[in-house]
C-alpha cells in the first residue's frame, strides 16, 4: 500500500511561489555542476521508507490546505557537519496540482495514507489553468 508525506510549505504562499522556488534550486544546481534533482532536507528520517519510494508523494500545505505533491523517489539520511541526523528528501520537480484539502498547522512532517490523499486535479481539467487565487476563491464558494 502506497504510502505519503505531508508537510507545511513554509516560505511559500501560492504553488507559483512554490514552483518558483523549485526552478531556481534546479538553475543554482545546474550551474555547481550538481545532479539536478530536487532535495528537501528533513531532521527527521521517516521510518516506512519502502512504502513512501513504492509510488509516494510529498504533499505541500500551503495556506491551511494541501494543494500540490511531488513524487518521492528516494530518501537518503546522513549526518551533517554538527553531527545532526538529517534526511534528504529527493524530489521529482514536477509539481502536481490536487484538490484542496484543510489541514492545521503541525511540525515536521507527517504521513497520509494513500486513501486520505486528495485526488489530483487532471491537466485536462479546467481548475488546472487556473491562477491558484481564483481556483481558492471557487473551491471556499464549492463551484469546483
Amino acid at each position: 500500500m502506497t504510502l505519503h508525506l505531508m508537510k507545511l510549505c513554509v516560505g511559500a504562499d501560492s504553488v507559483e511561489s512554490l514552483q518558483a522556488w523549485v526552478d531556481f534550486r534546479q538553475e543554482q544546481r545546474r550551474l555547481a555542476g550538481e545532479p539536478a534533482e530536487q532535495i528537501h532536507t528533513t531532521r527527521m528520517v521517516p521510518t516506512r521508507k519502502d512504502e513512501l519510494l513504492d509510488g509516494g508523494s510529498l504533499y505541500w500545505v500551503i495556506k491551511g490546505r494541501i494543494q500540490v505533491r511531488q513524487h518521492l523517489l528516494d530518501i537518503r539520511p546522513f549526518t551533517d557537519q554538527a553531527g545532526v541526523k538529517r534526511c534528504d528528501l529527493v524530489l521529482e520537480p514536477r509539481l502536481i496540482l490536487t484538490q484542496y484539502q484543510p489541514k492545521r498547522p503541525f511540525q515536521g512532517w507527517r504521513y497520509l495514507k494513500g486513501g486520505d490523499a486528495p485526488a489530483d486535479i487532471k491537466g485536462g481539467n479546467e481548475a488546472a489553468a487556473m491562477p491558484d487565487a481564483m481556483r481558492r476563491d471557487l473551491t471556499e464558494l464549492c463551484l469546483i
